[in-house]
């Protein structure tokens, strides 16, 4: 899986070197985010739920005829899917987190997830608005601290601009 260190340690190995004093920054800067980037995802860990939730529902107040998908799916189907997949998102979010990168999100959350989406005839947008409801629901310090903000809301923007 990625993360800042294995990034670092694979783009030197590539070129043919020993990480230099740029890619040492780029880890010791990662280190020194760890501690707010622990709370942000025991934060979302321990509401994980309401959070996705509560973008859920943004989501379909922006869009509702996902309240009336066609017949040929069950509503309740739908909306069970779609809350499921606004959850598998918060959990990558947290996964990356942890490691201090966007590998979990590239490698299990984006890699294809548009072309399924359009073979499947899905549309992202309502993703999208969870998300962005969720990054702009999101404050410190009721939430977490700044930094722990920071950390999270800069996931939510990645996931954000893969899915548009």
């Amino acid at each position: 899986m990625k993360s800042v260190v294995t990034t670092v340690i694979g783009a030197a190995d590539a070129a043919g070197r020993f990480p230099g004093p740029s890619d040492l920054e780029s880890v010791q800067g990662s280190l020194q985010r760890a501690a707010a980037r622990l709370e942000a995802a025991e934060k979302l860990a321990s509401g994980i739920d309401a959070v996705a939730k509560e973008g859920y529902d943004a989501c379909i107040k922006k869009y509702p005829y996902l309240n009336n998908e066609g017949e040929a799916n069950s509503t309740d189907t739908y909306k069970e899917k779609c809350l499921r997949d606004i959850k598998h998102y918060l959990r990558l979010i947290q996964y990356c987190l942890l490691v201090g990168g966007t590998g979990p999100l590239d490698e299990w959350g984006i890699a294809g997830q548009r072309e399924v989406y359009r073979a499947l005839g899905l549309p992202t947008a309502p993703y999208v608005a969870a998300m962005q409801f969720t990054r702009d629901r999101a404050c410190s310090p009721r939430d977490m601290s700044p930094q722990a903000l920071v950390e999270f809301r800069s996931l939510l923007d990645y996931v954000i601009n893969s899915l548009s």
